[in-house]
């Protein structure tokens, strides 16, 4: 059977240290679908994650209310983190943030800042942790982009033990948190070695086929000039009047028949977590083919 995919329209070890918990203020109840104050969300972002002349000014107010929608989804579940890429703010002052966005009633779940060397994810220590362990028991398709093979090619996590050894090692660090039953918001910082990051990122921002490489190299030689399937889901957050772009990642349109059967698992898990919920509207999902002279990841 030709998978609907198929007909889509072109278009080394780490050591954990700094785990810093805070206990839950009175927080208020939000009713699913409606949405706090959105100045309240404007100035949650400005006060927490700007600094010096630029306090109380700091981002425009649509950069402000999208962050806010993409903490909401990972809060409800719709992905299992973000990788936060609007600022400079550290782990303390995101942190700080979603204590601000709890106190204004935007969610009730527990979030978990981790940072992973310089770069800070937003996440639910228990979605992500039940994420991984699905990837550990049932395998994750990775693609291999190593600039000495010609073409990408499909791998197991088995094949990459030292990734896996660290996935195991991130998980067992997460189900630690979950026994924190009372905290509302915690952050830790990992520092795994920079090769394995694309991958990290990769398999816990939820993507489907994560990237990855041997150690050493940052561009994807056998990337370049490679047609590329960008997917893209987005959806509506009808409080705030956005759009919101919840996933966009890429697979080579060669291996795109033998990822079929991910992207639909992904696909139906996706669509299964926006019925279950009623804050976002309008999920869509398309895809389109590029080429690119250089790829970085």
């Amino acid at each position: 059977m030709r998978s609907r995919w198929e007909a889509w329209p072109k278009r080394n070890s780490w050591t954990p240290s700094c785990v810093r918990m805070e206990e839950p203020g009175s927080r208020g109840a939000r009713i699913p679908g409606s949405a706090p104050s959105l100045p309240l969300l404007v100035a949650a972002a400005r006060r927490s994650l700007c600094s010096g002349r630029r306090r109380g000014r700091g981002s425009p107010r649509a950069t402000c209310l999208h962050l806010a929608g993409e903490v909401l989804a990972v809060a409800l579940g719709l992905k299992p983190a973000l990788l936060y890429d609007c600022g400079r703010a550290g782990a303390d002052q995101l942190r700080s943030y979603l204590e601000a966005l709890q106190g204004v009633g935007l969610f009730t779940q527990r979030l978990h800042v981790l940072e992973l060397g310089e770069h800070c994810l937003v996440l639910s220590p228990e979605r992500v942790g039940q994420h991984l362990e699905r990837v550990q028991g049932d395998g994750v398709a990775l693609v291999d982009v190593s600039d000495e093979q010609p073409n990408p090619t499909l791998c197991a996590l088995h094949q990459w033990p030292d990734l896996g050894a660290l996935v195991a090692e991130v998980g067992l660090h997460l189900r630690g948190l979950q026994g924190k039953a009372r905290l509302a918001v915690s952050s830790s910082r990992l520092q795994p070695p920079d090769w394995t990051l694309c991958a990290l990122f990769g398999i816990l921002l939820g993507y489907p086929a994560p990237y990855t490489f041997r150690p050493g190299r940052t561009e994807a030689k056998c990337l370049a000039l490679t047609p590329l399937r960008v997917f893209t889901a987005l959806l509506s957050w009808r409080p705030a009047g956005l759009q919101l772009q919840l996933y966009s990642f890429s697979v080579p349109e060669c291996l795109l028949p033998a990822l079929s059967g991910a992207l639909d698992a992904w696909e139906s898990d996706l669509r299964a977590r926006w019925r279950a919920q009623s804050d976002f509207a309008d999920l869509s999902i398309s895809s389109e083919v590029v080429t690119l002279p250089t790829v970085v990841l």
